[in-house]
């Protein structure tokens, strides 16, 4: 059951990921107000990090990993309280 669940999560973020893929091909023009925290998150943290399903952390703990991050990767607080909500509801 534990190996399926941790399939359906891969599975899940490769969607995810190529959902982002799509979104940000067509979204150059879009301007940062207008993004969502899907696109954000794809933008910012895929550069630099692997990608983890939301559920990794608890909501608490992506609230600091992204107050942290916000500041190395320079995020406005709009960006990064999007990026929370999208983390969080994934969660």
């Amino acid at each position: 059951m534990k190996i399926k669940n941790n399939l359906l999560r891969i599975l899940f973020i490769g969607l995810i990921v190529s959902f982002i893929a799509i979104v940000v091909g067509c979204a150059s023009s879009m301007s940062i107000s207008d993004k969502p925290g899907a696109l954000l998150w794809g933008e910012n943290c895929g550069r630099c990090h692997n990608v983890r399903p939301p559920s990794s952390l608890t909501d608490s703990e992506w609230d600091v990993a992204v107050l942290h991050m916000r500041t190395r990767a320079n995020l406005t607080e709009d960006e990064s309280n999007k990026i929370v909500a999208f983390l969080k509801a994934g969660n």
